[in-house]
C-alpha cells in the first residue's frame, strides 16, 4: 500500500476544511469534557452512561465526518452529532472491540495489539453499512485487514514526527495534524475496500 499516495491525498482533502474540522473537534471534545464532569458526580453509573451514549457515538461521528472529507465533501458543524442517530450500534462495536482486544491482551500484550489492528476498520464499516450488526462489522474488519496489519502499523509509525511536533507546540500543531492523520487513516480504509473478498458472519469472532 502506497503510504505517500494516501498522505498526499489526505493533504488535498483537508485543504480549505481545517476550520470546520477544528470546530467539529471542539464540539466533540467540549461536550465530552462537560458531560464527563457532570456525569462524574454520579458514582459508577455516570461512567457507564458516558461510555454507552457519548464516547462511541462521537467516535462514529468523527468517522462519518472523515468519510465525507475523503469523498471531497465539506462537513458542517452538525455532523459532530451524526453518530448519535445510531449510538446503539456504535456502542456495541466499541464494546466488542474493547472486549476482544482485552481478552487477547490477557494472553500477552502483542496478541492484543495485533487484534486491535484487525478490528480497526469496524467503525468505518459500520458507518457505511447502516443496520449492520456489530459482530458482522468486526468480522468484516478482520477479513479486510488480513495481510494488511503491518501496513497500518507502519503508517502509524510514519506519523511519529508529526506527533512530536504537536507535543513541542503544546498542541497547536494538532489543529492541522489531527485532520491530516484522520484523513490518511480514512484513505487507508477506502483503499482496502476493493480487495475485501471474504464474507464475514456473526458467529465467528476471535
Amino acid at each position: 500500500m502506497d503510504r505517500i499516495s494516501l498522505k498526499t491525498a489526505a493533504k488535498e482533502q483537508i485543504k480549505g476544511k481545517i476550520g470546520i474540522l477544528f470546530i467539529i473537534s471542539i464540539i466533540v471534545v467540549g461536550i465530552s469534557f462537560i458531560a464527563g464532569m457532570i456525569l462524574g458526580f454520579i458514582p459508577f453509573i455516570g461512567g457507564i452512561i458516558s461510555s454507552i451514549f457519548i464516547t462511541p457515538a462521537f467516535s462514529l461521528s468523527i468517522v462519518l465526518v472523515y468519510l465525507k472529507v475523503a469523498d471531497g465533501k465539506t462537513p458542517v458543524a452538525g455532523d459532530a452529532f451524526e453518530g448519535f442517530y445510531d449510538f446503539w450500534s456504535a456502542f456495541k462495536v466499541t464494546f466488542f472491540v474493547n472486549l476482544f482486544t482485552t481478552l487477547w491482551s490477557l494472553l500477552f500484550i502483542v496478541p492484543g495489539i495485533i487484534k486491535s489492528f484487525s478490528y480497526s476498520m469496524a467503525m468505518y464499516i459500520l458507518a457505511e453499512n447502516k443496520g449492520m450488526s456489530a459482530l458482522e462489522a468486526i468480522n468484516k474488519s478482520k477479513a479486510m485487514m488480513d495481510g494488511k496489519k503491518m501496513d497500518l502499523f507502519v503508517l502509524g509509525l510514519s506519523f511519529i514526527g508529526w506527533s512530536l511536533l504537536c507535543f513541542i507546540t503544546f498542541g497547536i500543531a494538532s489543529i492541522w495534524v489531527v485532520p491530516y492523520m484522520s484523513a490518511t487513516y480514512t484513505n487507508f480504509y477506502k483503499a482496502l475496500k476493493p480487495v475485501e473478498t471474504i464474507e464475514a458472519t456473526e458467529t465467528v469472532v476471535e
